[in-house]
């Protein structure tokens, strides 16, 4: 069972969310302040955090702020009332894989925790050539070395992988890497598709001009 660890400091609302989240087969621990959460994150290993902001204690950005320093990448969903970009921009730059502002549409949070379930969905052995996904510590190896990745290459590339040989339509792209309230571009993903180049000039990465991106094994 998919394990969710929610951050909300609104008993009642946070009853609410546990109640709609175990009707939809997840298993959920509430806590009510970002310490909590974080101690929580010791005691056991979950699949997803959902984390309000305005938290007690520890707000939300600095809980995931903190796990990513600590090479935590579990995927992550901000609940928050906060509307404006600069809040949202902390919340990505923190580590954030998506977000959905209050008040929301419960049917909207569940397809949105089944989305990033799917995308997470990778193979612990994925490899072509000398590069290899290590699914545990969400990293990619060319031979044997750790590659220097963002959020976004490193997705752009696992997703290049999985689909060595074959090409990746800009469209599928898009959807992987940015989530619905955001607005990628073809220039965006040249941007990605050549910082990858640039560390990896011994694979090679076909541009169908018109369609997308092939990884040739």
């Amino acid at each position: 069972m998919t394990k969710i660890l929610l951050l909300e400091d609104d008993l009642l609302f946070g009853e609410t969310l546990v109640d709609l989240l175990e009707e939809n087969n997840f298993e959920v621990t509430h806590v009510p302040n970002g310490q909590s959460a974080i101690d929580a994150t010791f005691d056991e290993k979950f699949n997803i955090y959902i984390l309000d902001i305005n938290v007690p204690l520890i707000d939300g950005i600095t809980v995931l702020k903190e796990l990513r320093d600590a090479n935590d990448s579990t995927p992550t969903i901000f609940l928050t009332s906060h509307k404006d970009k600069e809040m949202l921009a902390r919340g990505f730059v923190s580590g954030a894989d998506d977000y959905i502002t209050k008040p929301f549409d419960s049917d909207e949070l569940i397809l949105r925790l089944q989305a990033l379930l799917r995308r997470c969905k990778t193979s612990n052995n994925t490899c072509v050539k000398g590069l290899c996904h290590d699914e545990v510590h969400k990293r990619i190896l060319y031979n044997k070395e750790e590659l220097n990745l963002s959020r976004k290459e490193y997705s752009l590339l696992l997703l290049l992988m999985q689909h060595a040989d074959n090409t990746v339509p800009k469209e599928l792209i898009s959807d992987e890497l940015w989530n619905i309230s955001q607005t990628g571009s073809d220039g965006a993903i040249r941007v990605y598709i050549n910082r990858i180049k640039q560390l990896l000039p011994q694979m090679t990465i076909e541009n169908i001009r018109g369609i997308g991106y092939k990884l040739v094994s």
